[in-house]
């Protein structure tokens, strides 16, 4: 079984909370992993175990810090959205980059980690994991239906690393056009992929919440995601 533990990142503002997740081998690269907007929940919790699973050194940071450290909502119906919704919106993008940037950083001078360090995350996460892409240079991101993606295309000539997207053709948070509009800019750009999950919705990884839940999609999209990982990670 890996190894959890809670533990803290260093940052210019301020201690950051974080989840630190370990293989069973005791080493491995690192994956900075970013929260949806429920925050560190089981959910998150258990995609940082899938990671160490395959040999990551996972962390998650509690993005939701600076508005209330111990955030976690264990979404399953629509009546948590509101709550979620509200923290999120007073959440500042640009305090979240930095704090990636932060964990990117106290990932890889962590004992634990043999290897490269990548970011991935998942709705708000993926939305951080784009733009940590283009302000940080990890060695690799993945994003799943991050939402403020189409709101910031302008940020995708700063992408280097290799990164690969996951979306939904359903998705009622993220327009197809986003979509569209992210493969005409990133056209002829050999660092990316874009993979869109037919019929699938809006957060369909999330197998703890029935609301968004889509296992064939979510299946489909980890293949893709852990080839990419180890292409670009080595776990």
């Amino acid at each position: 079984m890996p190894t959890t533990s809670d533990i803290t990142v260093p940052s210019p503002s301020g201690d950051i909370p974080a989840l630190l997740c370990v293989p069973d081998s005791g080493s491995g690269p690192g994956v900075v992993l970013i929260q949806e907007i429920f925050g560190v929940n089981a959910y998150i919790r258990d995609v940082a175990e899938r990671l160490a699973d395959e040999g990551y050194v996972a962390l998650a940071p509690h993005m939701y810090w600076r508005i209330q450290a111990d955030f976690a909502i264990e979404a399953t119906g629509p009546d948590d959205l509101p709550v979620a919704f509200e923290v999120a919106g007073r959440h500042d993008p640009a305090d979240g980059v930095a704090d990636v940037g932060a964990a990117l950083a106290h990932l890889a001078e962590r004992p634990e980690v043999d290897g490269p360090v990548g970011v991935m995350g998942f709705c708000f996460g993926g939305s951080m994991a784009y733009l940590a892409a283009a302000a940080h240079d990890p060695a690799c991101a993945v994003s799943y239906y991050g939402s403020m993606i189409g709101a910031n295309l302008d940020q995708v000539n700063a992408i280097s690393c290799p990164i690969q997207f996951h979306f939904g053709s359903d998705d009622p948070f993220l327009p197809n056009e986003d979509v569209a509009a992210l493969r005409e800019a990133t056209a002829g750009m050999g660092n990316v992929e874009i993979h869109v999950a037919e019929g699938a919705g809006h957060a369909f990884d999330n197998h703890r919440n029935p609301m968004f839940s889509d296992p064939e999609a979510a299946a489909t999209a980890w293949a893709s995601t852990s080839a990419f990982l180890a292409a670009h990670l080595g776990g």
